[in-house]
């Protein structure tokens, strides 16, 4: 088994992590309401998903 001979240091190890954070999602805007909604979820506005009413708007 590998075992590294010397320890990396804090900013070696920062620096390889720099890709790992999550970037924030941008909102689209729904085909039916033109409203911005969250990716590939149901519009909370019009109650759409893919052009098809999964189900009633919220009122």
């Amino acid at each position: 088994m590998a075992v590294p001979k010397k320890k990396h240091s804090k900013m070696r190890r920062d620096r390889r992590r720099s890709h790992l954070a999550l970037k924030p999602s941008s909102p689209v805007t729904c085909s039916h309401c033109k409203q911005p909604m969250v990716a590939h979820r149901v519009c909370a506005n019009c109650g759409y998903y893919a052009g098809v009413e999964v189900k009633p708007p919220e009122e």
